[in-house]
């Protein structure tokens, strides 16, 4: 795969990003989550590039080579701004239209655009489901089993996590990427790849910034405000969709069916045993199955 960095500028990022496949073939934009980066598609990319896609893997905001323009800028990770991106990345690149894949931090950018501008979106693959945060209810309690897997987030709440997270960041990321992923025997060997992606200046802020806005301890940026209010309606998605189960996902969620009500449009159901949180990197035939499945 050509781990060639390109950039381009929106209004509010430099984003790093990388292409493999036919420039002319149809766009899919595969994206990373939370701690992750774009080799998670390393094999998954040139897979789906075979059956003649134009594949992009750009990195999220606080991730890799993506970059803040104005120093002034919030750090946001809300979801809203992770969706703004996404738009904002298919605008200054020219593409219409895109299939949209990923997963945690990036299956929820997905799932919003899906949701809220179809007309941008050709089909949708989404691990666990819809992934869009219903923050009118964020204060409302997980079974015990579930909130226990949450451990991370809690920290990030408080200053001694903020300072966890700039100090350990390596030890306790790669201790996320093992539990959350517990059959995964290459997470160790995988990790140094991805390691490099979370040392961005940006990293600590946007990460600590994401897990206080979703449990309603720190404010948005107000220019997202007009889009979380559209968020809050918990819109459907009418696109398209494969939606991927992980069945070896050690880190706590709704499981698929909870939400299926939320997908209006074609559905399929895909569950794999075997895979956990890291589905692309996992399962990556899988996880390219069930992009190109999707393609015209």
């Amino acid at each position: 795969m050509n781990r060639a960095i390109h950039h381009t500028t929106t209004p509010t990022l430099h984003i790093g990003y990388e292409h493999t496949g036919d420039p002319t073939g149809t766009p899919v934009i595969l994206l990373h989550g939370f701690p992750y980066d774009t080799r998670a598609y390393d094999h998954a990319a040139p897979a789906i590039a075979a059956h003649g896609a134009s594949v992009h893997t750009p990195y999220l905001r606080g991730f890799g080579p993506t970059t803040f323009r104005d120093p002034a800028t919030p750090r946001s990770g809300q979801q809203a701004a992770l969706a703004q991106d996404l738009t904002d990345y298919m605008d200054t690149l020219g593409i219409p239209a895109a299939i949209l894949a990923g997963y945690d931090w990036g299956g929820r950018a997905a799932c919003i655009t899906a949701a809220l501008h179809p007309e941008r979106v050709l089909g949708l693959v989404t691990v666990d489901g819809y992934n869009i945060q219903d923050l009118t209810h964020a204060t409302e309690p997980a079974p015990p089993a579930i909130e226990a897997t949450y451990w991370y987030q809690y920290y990030f709440h408080t200053e001694r996590g903020r300072r966890g997270l700039t100090t350990h960041r390596e030890e306790l990321c790669e201790h996320l990427w093992r539990t959350w992923s517990p059959t995964w025997k290459g997470a160790t060997a995988a990790f140094p790849a991805t390691a490099p992606s979370l040392h961005n200046p940006d990293f600590t802020d946007v990460v600590i910034h994401s897990y206080r806005h979703r449990h309603l301890l720190a404010d948005g940026d107000p220019q997202y405000q007009a889009l979380e209010d559209l968020i809050a309606t918990q819109p459907p998605i009418t696109v398209p969709t494969v939606v991927i189960e992980a069945g070896s996902d050690g880190v706590g969620g709704p499981i698929p069916s909870d939400d299926r009500d939320n997908f209006t449009g074609p559905y399929r159901h895909l569950r794999i045993p075997s895979a956990g949180h890291n589905v692309p990197q996992e399962a990556p035939q899988e996880f390219a199955a069930a992009v190109t499945s999707l393609l015209p």
